[in-house]
């Protein structure tokens, strides 16, 4: 079956403040729109239609041709909005779809995942939260009542619905619901309730913006990933460690240019993904490898990690070794690594040790290295 969300992104959201609409607006490292557009497609929804305002054209230009995503022109209200978003989706052979405000950026996977399952046994299903506070009723200032909180829920989106069944209840409905379960109610389909998440907050004041980013902020995934590299020492005249040449009255022995440095930090990048190591990638069995600068296996490395949506945040490694000296190379380094993983050279530490005359490396048989590498996904 194919699901498809439709994302409402085409109101003006005055009440949040800014001069802008909300869903346009900053929210952490990237905009409202986009953190809810990422849930989608974490989720591994089939399609998205994006409904925007005609004004938007920016959006228009920025969105349009994208892979999985349609664009769709909102109305006047909400619900012409959506009409139009599921017009959009008729050449599609969608079987669910779920409305979303563009505005709730902090909707979990574990709730879209929970609607898709609900609509292969119901027609509709929405996420709510029972009221647990006292209602109220009021005037001029002071309370005139109380309300029975029996029985009510606070709605929240996505709303999914079977694609036919809520396109059919749209065309027949006159306007003005609040909501889409509003109109698939009122074409006599059952709308099961599954548990809402309380992180799932519509932002709709300025201070929504300071608690969706502590909200996204508690579910940022980071990971750290450690790499340890070794080369023995043969005969030659310098070593490559992290990109530098230095001089020595050794090189470093391997089947790529043995740069043990650029190796650690690339199996700890590997380590961080849970993407096996530089073997597995560059087989050395492989005789196009031979003699590679280790920058190829960083590069890639580092490209890998951005594709599964990954900042690498920093890298620290250290180099174990008697000779040649470090610290004379250690900015240079520095810089040539930053380069490659696409990062500030303040986010790169190199730095070295002795082994206290101890072991292969405190006899001057080789060099080892040990990586650490850091990795964000907001």
């Amino acid at each position: 079956m194919t699901t498809a969300a439709l994302i409402v992104a085409a109101g003006r959201g005055t009440r949040a403040g800014g001069g802008t609409p909300k869903q346009w607006r900053p929210l952490k490292t990237r905009r409202v729109i986009d953190w809810t557009l990422g849930a989608f497609e974490k989720a591994g929804v089939d399609l998205t239609v994006l409904v925007l305002s005609s004004d938007d054209h920016r959006a228009w230009d920025e969105f349009s041709g994208k892979p999985g995503l349609i664009l769709a022109e909102g109305g006047t209200e909400r619900a012409a909005s959506v009409v139009n978003g599921l017009r959009a989706l008729q050449q599609n052979s969608i079987d669910k779809v779920l409305i979303h405000d563009a505005a709730r950026p902090c909707v979990s996977s574990d709730l879209i995942h929970s609607i898709i399952s609900a609509l292969d046994e119901s027609p509709a299903a929405a996420p709510a939260l029972p009221v647990t506070d006292a209602l109220w009723t009021g005037a001029e200032g002071s309370v005139t009542g109380s309300q029975d909180r029996s029985g009510l829920f606070a709605a929240q989106t996505p709303q999914g619905f079977r694609y036919g069944a809520i396109l059919a209840a749209h065309n027949a409905h006159p306007g003005g619901a609040a909501d889409d379960v509003e109109v698939a109610r009122a074409a006599g389909l059952d709308v099961r309730i599954i548990p809402g998440e309380p992180d799932n907050i519509k932002i709709t004041r300025p201070e929504d913006f300071a608690r969706a980013e502590r909200i996204l902020g508690a579910d940022m995934d980071i990971r750290l990933g450690n790499g340890y590299d070794v080369h023995r020492f043969g005969p030659g005249d310098s070593v490559i460690l992290c990109g530098v040449e230095i001089p020595h009255d050794k090189t470093l022995q391997g089947h790529s240019d043995a740069d043990v440095g650029m190796h650690a930090v690339t199996d700890a990048i590997y380590g961080a993904l849970a993407r096996g190591d530089i073997g597995q990638h560059f087989p050395p069995s492989d005789p196009q490898w031979k003699g590679a600068a280790s920058e190829i296996f960083l590069r890639h490395a580092a490209s890998l990690a951005r594709e599964m949506g990954f900042t690498l945040s920093n890298v620290d490694c250290t180099l174990v070794c008697e000779y040649p000296k470090v610290g004379p190379h250690a900015a240079r380094m520095r810089e040539v690594m930053a380069e490659i993983l696409g990062i500030a050279a303040d986010r790169v530490s190199i730095k070295a040790t002795t082994s206290e005359r101890l072991g292969f490396t405190g006899r001057g048989e080789g060099i080892a290295a040990i990586a650490t590498a850091a990795l964000v996904k907001a």
